[in-house]
């Protein structure tokens, strides 16, 4: 298993969160995380980079319990991983080449002409030639979030994880970034978790869907199991059923 965790808790303040949340994802498996929101689903992503320290539990990274590692531990684990964000996290006053090439810059080990042809291998992945030059500010919402794709990958990272992937952006635009993440998986082996609520995207690039309920994990099931199931609290989800209808009665 490349992540595991193992009763995982987290409180802010008197504000129960993560109430002993367990699971585990396979090394080239991509999961898709889904919940209401405000239920702890970008908590629980912040905890698997060691950004949040648990009350309680284990988190273990490719063989290493984090819990509890210091900042100085916890730099080559965060190495094995890239973000896409949910607004992509641009840097406005970089050009596309040198926001995607970010991270190379700042580690200075390889040469320039390396770093441009990593930019450029990048960018062909994720359908962007030609735009090096040009501004985040100068391009689409979908377009950026490609950019961002193309930014966390640059380095081979062994595990990706999205932060709403899709949010923001218009059918089409949505259906080329799920593309792009079924993509990266089978071309790059990376292990993929991805938080979203949008469920035609979590039925399409997660071999399994998670669902967060109650600060647990509720269900842990494949797309076809997820989808087709009769629990209330799942059908109630997937389909956008508020808890408040048929209640109408009920209120003053």
């Amino acid at each position: 298993m490349m992540i595991e965790v193992r009763d995982l808790k987290k409180s802010f303040g008197p504000l129960p969160v993560l109430q002993g949340v367990s699971f585990s994802v396979a090394k080239g498996e991509a999961v898709s995380i889904i919940g209401v929101s405000g239920g702890g689903k970008s908590v629980l992503l912040k905890h698997l980079v060691g950004l949040i320290t648990p009350d309680s539990g284990e988190i273990t990274i490719d063989g290493r319990n984090i819990a509890g590692l210091d900042e100085r531990q916890l730099l080559p684990v965060r190495r094995m991983f890239g973000m896409l964000f949910q607004s992509a996290a641009l840097f406005d006053s970089m050009t596309v080449e040198e926001n995607v090439a970010f991270v190379l810059n700042r580690e200075r080990k390889s040469s320039p002409e390396e770093i441009s042809k990593r930019v450029e291998e990048v960018l062909d992945l994720v359908g962007l030639n030609g735009i090096e030059k040009q501004k985040p500010g100068e391009l689409s919402g979908g377009m950026r979030k490609r950019v961002g794709l193309a930014r966390a990958v640059i380095y081979h990272p062994q595990i990706l994880l999205y932060d709403e992937p899709t949010t923001g952006l218009d059918p089409i635009a949505a259906d080329t970034i799920d593309q792009l993440i079924i993509r990266v998986v089978e071309k790059l082996k990376v292990t993929s978790i991805a938080v979203t609520h949008d469920m035609r995207s979590a039925r399409r690039i997660g071999h399994r869907i998670l669902m967060l309920h109650d600060g647990r994990i509720y269900a842990d099931q494949t797309p076809d199991e997820l989808f087709k199931s009769k629990d209330p609290v799942i059908y109630n989800f997937v389909n956008g059923i508020s808890d408040l209808k048929g209640k109408e009665n009920d209120v003053i």
